[in-house]
């Protein structure tokens, strides 16, 4: 091996001199201990962002190999939490003396959590997309958690058009009848013809960044993925047994919603949570009717907060 090798970074001049906002890379495959506010912290397989910026207008490029093996340390010697993420960006900035005074730094990954069925005891794991950002600027910290929830939602107005539809065949199937019995009515409902129409439901996935204030240690991911969940009373299911699916019609026949509905639902919810300065959100309902999806977004409405 050569004693002395070409470092072409540090040496050589930029072709053109100007500042960069961002440089470093993207696609990281790293595997990670995330830090689970109320749990220990678990194994989970990330993709990563990590940039500075290139103050220096002359300055050939960064050293990309540095964030690397900071990463590296990170997932080989601790674990993500809110503690952990601050010193990193502190540490790419240090890495980069006279070179950098902002760091950035995106985890990407998906959660796997136990989930109890609706009534019997069956569990089975479902996956919810993560996404940690933090940024150091200016000597500012910010901490993003973003989550994708998916669930059920079961459109009110086709819920009446069945409604009016099995009204109607109710009529028609007893009209000549001067006295009908409970156990007769009860019989017919049981039928196709019974139930002549059902309402249109669909897969649904609420998108949530909250921006996480300083008295966060552990990331509260679970917390919010349990608060949109009992917001919105329609999650998607793991495992199920025929009772578990029963309950699940009834929930969604209790629970109809339009995704403007949705969106109030789960802002009312992240206004009563304390760990979040700040909150975007935007529901999806992912129409069966239409072969567009019907779409809401909101924020909490702070002062240079998020934008919808």
């Amino acid at each position: 091996m050569p004693s002395i090798m070409p470092d072409v970074a540090n040496h050589a001049s930029a072709s053109y001199e100007s500042t960069l906002d961002w440089v470093g890379m993207s696609q990281i495959e790293l595997p990670l201990m995330f830090a689970v506010a109320g749990e220990a912290p678990r194994q989970v397989s990330s993709k990563v962002e990590a940039f500075v910026n290139l103050k220096d207008p002359k300055a050939k490029g960064i050293h990309m190999s540095r964030l690397y093996l900071l990463l590296d340390q990170l997932s080989n010697e601790s674990s993500l939490s809110f503690q952990t993420l601050s010193q990193l960006l502190h540490d790419f900035i240090s890495s980069h003396e006279e070179l950098s005074t902002h760091a950035f730094v995106k985890f990407d990954f998906d959660l796997h959590l136990r989930r109890k069925a609706l009534i019997t005891e069956k569990q089975g794991w479902k996956a919810y997309p993560v996404t940690i950002t933090g940024q150091r600027k200016d000597g500012k910290l910010s901490v993003e958690l973003k989550v994708n929830v998916p669930y059920s939602s079961t459109c009110p107005c086709s819920a009446a058009l069945a409604r009016q539809l099995i009204q109607e065949a109710f009529v028609t199937k007893f009209a000549g009848h001067k006295e009908v019995s409970m156990e007769l009515v009860k019989d017919w409902l049981g039928t196709t013809q019974g139930i002549v129409a059902t309402p249109h439901s669909q897969r649904s996935v609420a998108e949530v960044k909250v921006k996480l204030n300083q008295r966060v240690i552990d990331f509260p991911v679970i917390a919010l993925i349990d608060a949109i969940e009992d917001a919105l009373q329609t999650p998607v299911q793991a495992a199920v047994k025929r009772a578990d699916e029963q309950e699940f019609a009834r929930l969604n026949g209790q629970n109809l919603m339009f995704c403007e509905d949705a969106a109030r639902r789960l802002k009312q919810a992240l206004n009563n949570l304390t760990e979040f300065d700040d909150f975007w959100l935007r529901v999806n309902h992912y129409e069966s009717l239409h072969a567009h999806d019907a779409v809401a977004v909101t924020v909490k409405g702070v002062a240079s907060g998020y934008i919808a």
